[in-house]
């Protein structure tokens, strides 16, 4: 089972527990406060989601290494085709 599967299982799990609690038939309905609580699950946790992948891209946009061997490799590159480039009579 792939990754994605695992998380496509793992969230309609989630979403019909949480419709089967916020869509009770009427005599099976939880208790008010309960109620009042799980309708806008949903939406915390998407906002919670959200922040923690904000937090996860920033985190890791700061701790982002420097490839200084792989940069000069890469401008040597283009050096070469450049000149490469250059004798087969292109202009840059």
């Amino acid at each position: 089972m792939t990754k994605l599967a695992q998380w496509l299982f793992g969230l309609a799990l989630l979403g019909s527990a949480w419709a089967a609690l916020a869509l009770a038939p009427p005599g099976l309905q939880p208790p008010a406060p309960l109620r009042q609580a799980l309708l806008p699950l949903p939406v915390y946790l998407l906002v919670a989601f959200g922040c923690y992948s904000l937090a996860t891209v920033g985190y890791r946009l700061a701790t982002f290494n420097d490839c200084e061997e792989a940069a000069a490799e890469l401008q040597e590159h283009i050096q070469v085709a450049r000149a490469d480039l250059r004798r087969r009579g292109l202009r840059l």
